[in-house]
């Protein structure tokens, strides 16, 4: 599939990234796991203006108004495959740092777990990581999709969402602006945790995560517990704090706070 060109403001992004763009895809996300099966390189990021089939965690489907910011990236760490699913928690704070960086203070940005960003406290971005592993334990690719809402988001969600210029955010702040900034900062994020591991991130998203040390409630395939947000483990797997005194550690599933549905 050759890239269409891009209508409006090239992005300028770090030389590690090596941009395709594209006016519409089906998904960026599925552009770019064929890609990477194909052998693109590490730092191959997708960027869409419009996706016809975009879908989020368990395939749900995504809403993708034009205007707003959707990317999937190529990534080939050496690592294993627990260890990429860190990746989600630093893509979210590449976001965060992101936002801070191009709309004004009055934007708080926290983050609700496994991967989501939430802008005053309404859902402002989602990721998906997917992957293939090598067959030992280890990875060949991951993708990390992400999906953003600068100049919309849909009316009615599993969680209340809003965008960047509904929460203040001024209209001449685009979907470019967003993808350019977030590209400087994830390759910073990923930097470090490549130096430091995954402790300097994990503290980071614990700084700003949204209901720490709330009560909250986490839907499972074959079950429901109700508890409180105790923290992160080492790797990123959610603290549960459970009423019989016992902690839980749960690392996929989906949180919901007493005042959401």
């Amino acid at each position: 599939m050759n890239p269409e060109p891009v209508k409006g403001r090239q992005p300028k992004l770090p030389p590690a990234y090596r941009l395709v763009q594209l006016e519409e895809v089906d998904s960026t996300s599925s552009e770019a796991k064929r890609r990477a099966a194909e052998g693109a390189e590490d730092g191959t990021l997708i960027w869409a203006r419009r996706q016809s089939a975009a879908y989020g965690r368990r395939g749900r489907p995504w809403d993708s108004g034009e205007g707003n910011l959707f990317l999937s990236l190529i990534v080939r760490p050496d690592c294993t495959l627990a260890e990429a699913a860190q990746l989600s928690f630093l893509t979210a704070l590449a976001l965060g740092d992101a936002v801070g960086s191009v709309a004004p203070p009055m934007i708080e940005v926290t983050y609700k777990w496994p991967n989501d960003v939430l802008f005053n406290a309404r859902k402002g971005a989602g990721i998906l990581l997917e992957s293939k592993g090598d067959g030992h334990g280890g990875l060949e690719w991951l993708v990390i999709g992400v999906g953003a809402n600068v100049t919309s988001f849909p009316p009615e969600s599993r969680f209340p969402a809003t965008s960047l210029h509904f929460e203040g955010c001024p209209s001449s702040v685009s979907a470019v602006d967003l993808l350019e900034a977030f590209s400087r900062h994830m390759l910073s994020w990923v930097n470090r945790w490549l130096d430091d591991g995954f402790a300097p991130g994990r503290q980071a998203w614990l700084n700003h995560a949204h209901g720490l040390s709330e009560d909250i409630e986490v839907r499972l395939p074959q079950e429901t517990l109700s508890g409180r947000f105790q923290g992160l483990d080492p790797q990123g797997a959610l603290q549960l704090a459970l009423p019989d005194g016992s902690t839980r550690s749960i690392a996929a599933g989906e949180v919901y706070f007493p005042d959401s549905t």
